[in-house]
């Protein structure tokens, strides 16, 4: 049988997955938009009288940097929709998700998402840094959150054979 406190752990750990799959997802998202226009103002002036000839490498590039740019996109929506519906409500989370297609106000609802399971792990004793928590604070079964102290595997007298 799974106690409460073991489902509460398992619960935040899977936030602070979620929350840094998100943000690894905007960080790609943010990185490829500035590789397209950089891509696109190095080789593609204004005035067409501008440019040497085509470039054909430099459209390859910004072609495959915008298929990174949509992937990071879909799988961003996907974490966005599965931490929402871990700190808020199903409907809430359906309604965030489909949010975040719109251009520019997906950006607000990935922040607004982000910060509430900011303030979940927060709350429940957990450190938030750039990338969200740190997912070893979750991997030892008997202790919950940073702050408890680590519980002798076995009581002394149990476990000799």
């Amino acid at each position: 049988m799974v106690s409460a406190e073991s489902r509460k752990r398992e619960n935040l750990r899977t936030i602070a997955i979620y929350q840094m799959g998100l943000i690894v997802c905007f960080l790609i998202q943010f990185l490829s938009v500035i590789t397209i226009v950089v891509f696109t103002l190095a080789f593609f002036p204004v005035r067409p009288d501008d440019a040497i000839g085509t470039h054909r490498l430099a459209v390859e590039i910004i072609r495959s940097v915008g298929l990174v740019l949509l992937a990071a996109s879909v799988v961003a929506m996907v974490f966005a929709f599965l931490l929402s519906l871990k700190v808020y409500s199903t409907a809430m989370g359906i309604f965030l998700a489909m949010l975040t297609l719109v251009p520019c106000l997906g950006l607000f609802v990935l922040l607004v998402v982000n910060s509430r399971a900011t303030f979940v792990l927060r709350q429940n004793g957990h450190k938030v840094g750039l990338l969200g928590a740190r997912l070893s604070e979750f991997k030892d079964p008997l202790t919950f959150g940073p702050a408890s102290p680590h519980p002798d595997p076995l009581p002394e007298g149990e476990g000799e054979a």
